[in-house]
């Protein structure tokens, strides 16, 4: 018989293990030949050597989901468990669990859908800044948002600031009624859409209250330094390459960036270049900064969402063909013009 010991490491064992050893008994009871002894923040495995990499495997997974969802409930140790012990649980476990970002308020697991989404969820756990570019649809904000709300419960950083610049308005927003929130709101919806489906409505107005959630119009970030932060930039076509090249050195000590926006529809005024397009040339390639390019097969909306974003790519191409004119493409690899976007 071997002899483990497993010591819980970034989680709360009292967490872990369930109000009165609730879910440790569960784990017991999932492995009824091998003795498990808990002391303090380890545990300790008698038993198969087979079954007990396979409990420390689930162990891992249990805590992984304490620090994504903030808590444990009963149906989440018994998916886990139910993963590991049926047939080869520990490749299914893996398989299922490892592109899930974070659990619901109501236990539905947040996953990357799409090889893409997937592709950001990695370079986001290499690189501080990553830009995630591509057409609507494509789940980039929303994959942003859930990362971040997975670094804010698993306390690797202290709060989370989201942006948009507020293009429409010229970032004044003065002639709109209203107060200040009553202004932007409107521009800031999808990320408060966003925050809604991860966070329960009132832990989260909590969290806004205390600053610990931030939702601020770019112009508004002129100035400041962000420390410990998870910072996302949303709709960056509309950011122009000095308030871009601002946004950027914005970020302080163990502070992390997603930058998400899609080329083909800035809102710019003809005479600004759109930062988007020119950080592409000026960063690529430095270390700790990675791109992903979205394309429409990345699409997670209504199916006609896909056919739309194809149709003004055909329609685009032959108004290149017909005048000569540059034009960018949604996937990211044509500079293109930003002074003449493609059709809206």
């Amino acid at each position: 018989m071997a002899e483990k010991r497993l010591v819980i490491e970034h989680a709360d064992p009292v967490l872990l293990f369930g109000l009165g050893d609730v879910y440790l008994r569960k784990l017991e009871a999932a492995f009824p030949e091998t003795q498990i002894i808990a002391r303090g923040n380890q545990l300790i495995l008698r038993g198969e050597s087979e079954t007990l990499a396979c409990i420390e495997r689930a162990v891992r997974e249990l805590i992984v989901v304490l620090n994504r969802n903030g808590q444990l409930l009963e149906r989440d140790v018994d998916t886990v468990l139910a993963l590991f012990t049926a047939g080869d649980g520990a490749g299914l476990a893996e398989t299922v669990l490892d592109d899930v970002i974070l659990f619901t308020p109501s236990g539905t697991p947040v996953r990357a859908k799409t090889p893409n989404q997937r592709k950001l969820v990695e370079m986001a756990r290499k690189n501080d800044i990553v830009f995630a570019i591509g057409p609507a649809g494509t789940g980039k904000t929303y994959t942003a948002v859930a990362l971040a709300v997975a670094a804010l419960k698993a306390r690797q950083v202290k709060r989370i600031v989201l942006s948009r610049p507020a293009v429409e308005a010229g970032e004044r927003l003065g002639f709109l009624p209203g107060d200040f929130r009553e202004k932007i709101d409107p521009y800031l919806r999808p990320l408060y859409d966003a925050l809604e489906d991860m966070l329960p409505r009132e832990r989260l107005r909590a969290l806004m209250e205390q600053n610990v959630v931030e939702i601020v119009p770019l112009a508004y970030m002129r100035g400041r330094t962000l420390n410990s932060a998870f910072v996302i930039l949303d709709e960056a076509q509309n950011a122009t390459t000095q308030q871009m090249k601002m946004f950027l050195t914005r970020l302080g000590a163990n502070s992390r960036a997603i930058v998400t926006g899609d080329i083909t529809q800035t809102d710019l005024p003809s005479p600004e270049r759109s930062g988007l397009v020119e950080v592409r040339h000026v960063l690529e390639g430095i270390e700790g900064i990675g791109f992903v390019y979205f394309d429409r097969e990345d699409v997670v909306r209504h199916r006609l969402v896909k056919d739309i974003i194809e149709a003004y790519e055909r329609f685009a191409q032959r108004e290149q063909n017909g005048n000569g004119r540059t034009t960018v493409t949604t996937g990211g690899q044509n500079t293109g013009s930003a002074a003449a976007p493609s059709p809206q």
